[in-house]
């Protein structure tokens, strides 16, 4: 098969853009262990729609109120446990936060 010069530089672009992009989601990545705590667990989109019995928008128009923490790793969206616990005993009155906690076993699991 032949590449022409033309394509060649195209694919070329190409791969370097990818290659910067995976680089800054690297540098995203490194000194972590510096920013949770050893005990801190995170939920991703998935995790936490099921734990909260709400969709993906759901979640989206909470990130987009800045009412739910979160933050991005590359393009992934997370959540630390501890704000999903002051997030919840904030938004719901306290009989239905009992239910959760009780439920999902915040203090054990989270």
């Amino acid at each position: 098969m032949y590449i022409d010069n033309e394509n060649f530089e195209k694919w070329m672009e190409k791969l370097s853009k990818k290659l910067t992009e995976i680089g800054q989601d690297l540098k995203s990545l490194i000194n972590t262990d510096n920013i949770l705590d050893e005990n801190e667990k995170l939920l991703d989109n998935q995790d936490l729609a099921f734990l909260l019995k709400v969709s993906y928008r759901t979640l989206q128009r909470y990130r987009a109120k800045n009412i739910l923490p979160h933050f991005l790793i590359g393009r992934k969206v997370y959540y630390r446990a501890s704000d999903i616990r002051a997030f919840v005993r904030e938004n719901a009155d306290f009989q239905t936060y009992k239910q959760f906690e009780k439920a999902n076993q915040l203090e054990n699991h989270l």
